[in-house]
């Protein structure tokens, strides 16, 4: 308990610190000018007023919220739904991974922003096309972590499982999975990272709110203060979805 008291501490004093150096960098010192880098006191003062003022992109702070977590989670889950399943065939039946590895191979290399204009192209600019460029990034860790976690299953386990009598289903479902389970989680955290950091090129489609469009309307129109605001709220609410994540992993998963 003392040392997660002692770890909060220095985590809340670290923060202090970073605006200390913050205020003083722009309010004492002015070494940026505001238009280039506001004052955290404005930044402050900006984040109240977009809760409730709809300038200069149209919509509030809390709507776009709604709608990025709307593209980021959809397409994170579909990532989720389908990579999981995927890396664990992949690792636990040698036809499906031949089959699959070299079209992963091929498709892995590719950056998200990539895939923005054949998703523009062929599922047009609404939910579908960001959702999918936000799986298109949320699915290769998925995949990624469950082969791997499969695949460091003990020999000795699954040869004692054999011995019993277990069938190689049931030997994948009572032995791999459950030994696989730590590294798929880490899978679905490092994917919910790439999905919210992929969210801003996702919203590049043609979008009308969320907050990528808010950052993207900002900077068209000079409004640092504001970019500054969206790139918090981007972190703030990532970091929420991560410990509400682990908080899961912990009620899942005994240790």
């Amino acid at each position: 308990m003392k040392l997660k008291e002692n770890y909060t501490l220095i985590s809340a004093l670290s923060l202090t610190c970073f605006l200390l150096i913050w205020i003083v960098i722009t309010d004492v010192l002015h070494v940026f000018p505001a238009y280039a880098l506001p004052s955290p006191i404005l930044a402050v003062k900006t984040f109240f007023l977009k809760l409730v003022q709809k300038s200069p992109d149209g919509s509030t702070l809390l709507v776009h919220i709604a709608a990025s977590l709307q593209v980021a989670l959809s397409g994170y889950l579909l990532g989720a739904i389908i990579g999981i399943p995927l890396g664990i065939l992949m690792a636990w039946y040698k036809p499906v991974d031949m089959f699959v590895k070299p079209i992963f191979d091929l498709v892995r290399p590719i950056p998200p922003i990539g895939w923005v204009p054949i998703m523009m192209l062929t599922l047009g600019i609404g939910l579908k096309a960001k959702a999918m460029v936000i799986f298109v990034s949320a699915v290769i860790p998925c995949i990624i972590n469950a082969y791997s976690g499969i695949k460091q299953t003990s020999l000795v386990h699954i040869n004692v499982a054999k011995t019993f009598g277990a069938s190689n289903v049931e030997i994948l479902r009572t032995v791999a999975i459950p030994t696989a389970m730590p590294m798929i989680f880490t899978g679905l955290r490092v994917s919910l990272g790439v999905a919210w950091m992929t969210l801003v090129a996702a919203e590049l489609i043609a979008a009308t709110k969320g907050l990528g469009y808010m950052l993207q309307i900002a900077r068209t129109i000079g409004r640092p203060d504001i970019i500054i605001v969206g790139m918090l709220v981007i972190a703030g609410v990532g970091a929420i979805l991560t410990g509400a994540l682990e908080w899961f992993e912990k009620k899942f998963i005994r240790r």
